[in-house]
């Protein structure tokens, strides 16, 4: 660890806290239909959209409405995006003659998408075509980034209104996020890529010879305009197999810091709107706080363990002082490259500028352990505050057991209902990851897709449902995850990961906007302080070590151990 690496990752920490309150403040206006800069421009395009689609925006929607029509939504997605795959043959834009994606791929590719995941079992440049990356892909980057800040908005105003049978219309939060949010941010920004040497064309690929004398095929086409996106909307599905590692997708050292601050902006400017819009910006402040610190103990323990040589390089008599450059892009090194992994695991974004199969036991334990505590820390766009908050009922019923009295969160009593609701949507997600990964580790289909013996191994396969089941993206590279069984199985876990959750949170949204708001008492729990903060963060470490602590024995906990008795494991299953 170097002064330098902890000035980088200090001076991202100051930008982020810098843009929070200006994104919150400007989303708060957006969703509560108040006149931006923007208006004036895309006010009577939006008013269009309306009249196009038969949506009254002044007619707001029980949550059951509301989750019926996201749920329509995104299976219309779901189809369109399929068919795109299964016809881009014979479909236009596809210069290099791509043959249709397989039925599993497609399947799990649309499912991908559509829940904001973008789990990739495939090579991209090779695999899609101009039109499915910009019609397909890059538009439900757009679309389920605006979903989940929808969802969230949702249930903030579970929190916000009273006596109220309705938590807005979600045809109208949709249409305002992608057109006053996500669009014009991410116009801006993929010109500052093509500015900085990001591709955007829909020219055929490049055949030139190399100094070698060997011919190499560089890819290229519509690259700058799905990265923006890519990175604002956490979705993480890079154009290119090796991600923001990648020279046309990740330039230099100033698009690495944009990409990092595009992916954190949206999740915590959320927590200054949930302030905002209950009335107290202190406790958007506090959810920010509780967040901040869990994603600096992972920034920490993520360096720290990068930056120590691998003991086996102790028996080679070779010292590397640098720490483990192993799967590190060189133009970024190990400050940089623990920073993005924190940050891109904390939300549910999966772009990657390092590999993390490569990363130390430790160091690539705390990316699991960040998605399986839900993506709470800032996490995936409107996904990380609904996670979060289901965790903040939770710890608020425990204070109130502690001090025997009825639970109550902004002056909104938390009764069995909400509670139950709130497990539920916690717990589906370690049902998901440890019940798949239990089938992938016994049955030989499964467990043939592994590219390493022992716990590494291990690890790669409950990553890969890890990262599906929290809707993040990002794999351990050495899962072969392109195979039916793989593809059916991650791909049933992103369903589960992304809309078992939502339905418990919405029914929570709907529950608390019917309850009156009880004026708060000398028995009231403070929860805009730093004891609050403390309780939320207990509540979330105890859940998830109780819950996910022997996997994590089985995989990186183990391996580490091994690594430091000098046990070494063949790769091969």
């Amino acid at each position: 660890m170097t002064i330098n690496g902890w000035m980088q990752i200090a001076f991202f920490c100051v930008l982020l806290v810098l843009l929070t309150k200006p994104v919150g403040g400007y989303m708060t206006r957006v969703f509560e239909g108040e006149r931006t800069l923007l208006t004036p421009v895309l006010r009577p395009l939006e008013r269009g959209f309306y009249r196009l689609g038969g949506v009254d925006e002044t007619r707001e929607q029980h949550w059951i409405a509301y989750a019926v029509a996201m749920l329509t939504f995104s299976f219309a997605g779901f189809v369109v995006l399929y068919a795109l795959q299964r016809l881009q043959t014979v479909l236009p834009f596809n210069p290099q003659q791509v043959p249709p994606v397989s039925p599993d791929l497609a399947f799990n590719t649309s499912v991908s998408f559509i829940t904001n995941t973008n789990w990739q079992s495939y090579v991209p440049e090779t695999t899609m075509s101009y039109l499915v990356e910009m019609a397909g892909l890059t538009v439900h980057n757009f679309l389920s980034a605006a979903t989940g800040i929808a969802l969230a908005i949702a249930l903030i105003r579970g929190f916000s209104r009273r006596s109220s049978h309705s938590i807005g219309n979600f045809w109208v939060d949709m249409t305002r996020c992608t057109l006053y949010i996500l669009l014009p941010v991410s116009i801006v920004v993929g010109l500052v890529f093509v500015w900085q040497g990001v591709p955007q064309n829909l020219a055929a690929y490049t055949d030139v010879t190399t100094l070698e004398g060997a011919r190499q095929v560089i890819a290229q086409g519509p690259v700058a305009s799905q990265e923006a996106i890519k990175m604002f909307g956490t979705n993480g599905g890079g154009f290119f197999n090796a991600n923001s590692a990648h020279p046309f997708e990740n330039p230099n050292a100033l698009t690495n810091l944009i990409q990092m601050l595009l992916i954190f902006s949206l999740g915590a400017g959320l927590t200054n709107v949930f302030g905002r819009m209950v009335g107290n910006q202190r406790q958007g402040w506090a959810i920010f706080a509780a967040m901040f610190a869990l994603f600096l103990i992972g920034t920490v323990v993520t360096y720290a363990a990068e930056a120590q040589p691998n003991p086996a390089f102790a028996s080679l008599h070779f010292d590397p002082a640098g720490g483990n450059m192993e799967g590190k892009e060189v133009r970024f090194g190990i400050a940089n490259s623990a920073l993005f992994t924190t940050v891109t695991t904390d939300a549910s974004c999966g772009a990657v500028n390092t590999m993390h199969d490569s990363l130390m036991p430790l160091g690539g334990m705390v990316p699991m352990v960040n998605i399986m505590l839900g993506e709470i820390v800032f996490g995936g766009v409107g996904s990380g505050l609904y996670g979060m908050l289901l965790f903040v009922i939770v710890a608020m019923f425990v204070a109130g057991l502690m001090v025997g009295r009825t639970p109550e969160y902004l002056g909104k009593k938390l009764e069995a209902k909400e509670v139950k609701m709130a497990m539920l949507g916690i717990l589906i997600l370690p049902l998901s990851i440890l019940g798949f990964t239990a089938l992938a580790v016994v049955l030989p289909v499964g467990t043939g897709a592994l590219n390493n013996a022992g716990p590494h191994g291990f690890s790669e396969a409950l990553y890969a449902y890890v990262s599906a089941t929290g809707n993040n993206g990002s794999a351990f590279a050495g899962l072969s995850a392109n195979a039916p069984f793989w593809n059916d199985t991650l791909g049933m876990a992103m369903f589960v990961g992304r809309f078992l959750t939502i339905v418990p949170m919405l029914a929570i949204a709907g529950s608390l906007a019917r309850k009156k708001i009880v004026p708060a008492s000398a028995g009231t729990f403070p929860t805009d302080g730093a004891l609050f903060v403390g309780l939320v963060i207990g509540v979330i470490l105890i859940t998830g070590g109780l819950t996910f602590l022997p996997s994590l024995a089985l995989g990186p906990i183990v391996e580490h151990l091994a690594m430091q008795a000098g046990t070494l494991f063949n790769t091969g299953s």
